[in-house]
């Protein structure tokens, strides 16, 4: 008789639930996810993915390991719509240091709606049978001790507790995540938690593109000046059917345009260039605006727990939560996902040690996306109680540094590309000739305008 197949209950049926499930039932386990809402049959919202009305995007080093996990996947989402975005050949973006120039293609990023890249992966992880599915149900505890987890109890819609016993359990929830609570409960220690809140809020909206520039137009990116405290910023991205999804920011005493016709005057008269208001003035608006602040970074180090219990992990932004402006949490998603499948496939079900060696994986999949993120954030007045540290500030002074540089060396945009995109770590930044050239600085002189074409600018109405 064959032996059983190992179990794993996921919590949480966002991407990063997903492909978690994904991930183990590649490795032959039997996956149960559970998910509060609902699960919608297409591309629609939902109630517990409040965030999707604002700009998302997958980096080439997230896609590539979202198309690992699940083959065809790109493809699918490319023949949805979805535009695939060469950088920085297709973005004009305006940073502290001035605007980039628009180099060959080092790395690529797909823009979607939230809505529909998340139904392309749900068919996929859920069509084939492989996961089963309990819709609206809540985790409320774990079981077990705190040496071993062996199961999670869950509340359905009518009120009703159950114990889902397994194997493997994993945390996927999200920001409201209660493990680090949970694991307290089982008498494990307090985790490491640092939180850096830049103040930054979004307001989001969508308009259906000019008809000349409903293809190939790049993505415009005016960012923020954190050091000069100025946190107002904004992106459009050409998303599906030809639509611009624009995200306009805003920092601590900035007040955001609630009202749909003060959008296109904050983008114009606010920012730190009016280039995206002008787009918008010759845009159809689709939607109405929508407000959102929760854009804290928020870490816990579950790695550097003294103590871990078997059976159990955690990864997405239950672990490591980032300011929605870097674009990262989505890849940062699949990454984990991928290290989870990687992992426990090295090691096998149930090997002592697993849930250590997975969370430690997860830790290092994370580490370059946060230190990017409160790297820049950390400067925002009141992000933190005591203020950059001296690591935060040596950091901080050599990106810009590169920055800088990258606004005139095609070879260190490349590099620092490599980087934000994630498609390497962020070591190779130390490389020797790296160093150098961040001494040197910029080749070429700083670009007066924004790198638009003469093409561009006629097909959006700015010329």
């Amino acid at each position: 008789m064959s032996e059983p197949k190992p179990t794993a209950v996921v919590l949480g049926g966002s991407l990063a639930g997903l492909l978690a499930a994904r991930a183990l039932a590649s490795t032959g386990a039997r996956v149960t996810l559970v998910e509060r809402d609902a699960l919608p049959a297409g591309p629609e919202p939902r109630k517990g993915l409040p965030q999707a009305r604002h700009v998302h995007q997958l980096w080439s080093g997230g896609a590539r390991a979202l198309e690992e996990l699940l083959p065809g996947v790109i493809g699918r989402l490319r023949a949805a719509g979805v535009n695939r975005v060469p950088v920085t050949t297709d973005v004009v973006a305006l940073s502290p240091h001035g605007w980039y120039r628009r180099w060959a293609e080092s790395a690529f990023m797909l823009p979607a709606s939230r809505d529909l890249l998340d139904c392309v992966v749900r068919r996929l992880v859920l069509d084939d049978g492989a996961v089963e599915v309990v819709e609206r149900a809540e985790a409320v505890g774990l079981t077990g001790t705190g040496a071993a987890v062996t199961g999670v109890r869950i509340r359905t819609g009518d009120g009703a507790e159950r114990t889902l016993a397994a194997g493997l359990v994993v945390d996927a929830t999200g920001r409201g995540s209660r493990a680090a609570r949970w694991l307290g409960g089982l008498g494990l220690p307090a985790v490491e938690r640092r939180e850096v809140d830049s103040g930054l809020a979004y307001a989001s909206r969508l308009f259906r593109a000019p008809e000349q520039a409903r293809e190939g137009f790049p993505v415009v990116n005016i960012q923020p000046h954190p050091r000069a405290g100025v946190g107002r910023g904004g992106v459009l991205a050409p998303v599906e059917d030809g639509r611009w999804m624009v995200t306009l920011i805003g920092g601590r005493g900035d007040e955001l345009p609630a009202d749909e016709a003060d959008f296109t005057r904050y983008a114009r008269e606010r920012l730190r260039h009016p280039l995206i208001g002008d787009l918008l003035a010759n845009a159809e608006p689709v939607t109405g605006v929508t407000l959102t602040r929760t854009t804290a970074n928020r870490r816990h180090f579950y790695e550097r727990m003294p103590a871990w219990p078997e059976n159990f992990a955690v990864l997405g932004d239950a672990v490591c939560a980032l300011n929605p402006v870097y674009g990262h949490g989505m890849s940062v998603a699949a990454q984990s996902a991928l290290a989870l499948r990687d992992v426990t496939a090295r090691h096998g079900h149930g090997s002592p040690g697993l849930s250590r060696r997975v969370q430690q994986a997860v830790g290092r999949t994370v580490r370059s996306a946060w230190d990017l993120a409160i790297g820049t954030d950390v400067f925002y007045p009141g992000a933190t109680e005591t203020g950059p540290t001296l690591r935060d500030r040596v950091l901080s002074a050599y990106v810009g540094r590169l920055l800088y540089t990258a606004t005139g060396n095609g070879r260190i945009a490349r590099r620092v590309t490599d980087v934000t995109s994630l498609e390497r770590g962020a070591g190779v930044l130390l490389a020797p000739s790296v160093l150098v050239a961040a001494a040197v600085g910029p080749l070429k002189p700083p670009l007066s305008r924004p790198p638009l074409t003469v093409e561009e600018r006629k097909a959006a109405g700015v010329l």
